[in-house]
């Protein structure tokens, strides 16, 4: 049975899957599942092994070992080719003919996919190019020529996209364009494998991710997973009045913080996770001396940098 018509499948499932290159082990032993309509990070140090798996997923790479399905087709066998025409995919660089305008870019790119003629303007106007849908491309500027990548990954109405560094070149306003229009595709069942080395704009963006290492998926779940599985210390922001900056620095004697500094009447500390009630409560019974307290979840960054040590 093709995976195209089994729903209870996930949208991409990897079994033992590596990939050798003589005595290099750029993949090894991964085991994934990535529910259909999920968006999921995948985010790792060049040459952890995120690229190669990704043109793994894509069928562009052979696996030494391992499985590899995308909506319940494996990747590379006879179905494959059938299924593949339910995948967008935009490249870190995208290759456009400077000589052809958006809509004729498009047009090609649909002929090649066998995706329907109409679906070209309906993309460009989901990135935002319909203006320019037909001016040369030569004429593009960098996040223009980007948007258009992701047009043609769209065409076709793709149930699962492999978008890898997707927003180089956008500027914010563009790339929070981009992240909405990703979660109208997400409300629409769409699958989206995501690579980015921007680990502050994935952050709040992506439903779970895979953080990788030596060919290894080395962390794996939510951000705020990640951050508790870890035991990241929590940043503390204390703004004490005049008068009762001595009151916060002596109940601080008693409090399990470290790292505590003090600029002027601003206090920034760190404590643990389960300290956290204990320490709020202590500070908010000192009333006035308190005028503002602020608490910082660890970054996606801090994750990242305390799974790679």
């Amino acid at each position: 049975m093709q995976g195209s018509t089994d729903t209870a499948a996930p949208a991409v499932s990897l079994r033992g899957v590596s990939k050798r290159y003589g005595a290099v082990r750029a993949v090894d032993g991964v085991d994934l599942e990535i529910p259909r309509g999920e968006v999921f990070g995948l985010i790792g140090h060049n040459g952890a092994g995120k690229s190669t798996l990704f043109k793994m997923m894509l069928g562009l790479v052979t696996p030494s070992a391992g499985d590899i399905r995308i909506q319940g087709s494996a990747v590379g066998g006879r179905d494959f080719r059938s299924a593949r025409r339910g995948i967008g995919y935009l490249p870190e660089n995208v290759v456009l003919y400077d000589n052809l305008s958006g809509l004729e870019t498009l047009r090609f790119m649909a002929r090649l996919k066998g995706a329907h003629r109409n679906d070209c303007e309906a993309a460009l106007e989901r990135v935002g190019l319909t203006e320019s849908a037909s001016r040369a491309v030569r004429e593009y500027s960098k996040g223009m020529r980007q948007r258009l990548g992701f047009a043609q990954a769209l065409l076709g109405r793709p149930q699962v996209l492999f978008l890898d560094e997707p927003t180089t070149g956008l500027d914010p306003e563009a790339i929070r364009a981009f992240y909405a229009t990703l979660r109208g595709l997400q409300s629409e069942g769409v699958t989206m494998v995501i690579t980015s080395h921007i680990l502050a704009e994935l952050q709040e963006r992506v439903d779970r991710l895979a953080i990788m290492a030596a060919g290894k998926v080395q962390a794996l779940g939510s951000v705020q997973q990640l951050r508790e599985r870890m035991a990241l210390p929590l940043l503390l922001e204390v703004r004490a009045s005049e008068s009762g900056a001595a009151a916060v620095r002596d109940a601080l004697a008693s409090l399990p913080v470290s790292e505590a500094q003090w600029q002027g009447t601003h206090l920034q500390a760190r404590c643990a996770r389960e300290a956290k009630m204990p320490v709020l409560a202590a500070l908010l019974a000192l009333g006035a001396a308190v005028l503002d307290l602020k608490v910082h979840e660890p970054s996606l960054e801090d994750v990242f940098f305390g799974c790679a040590d």
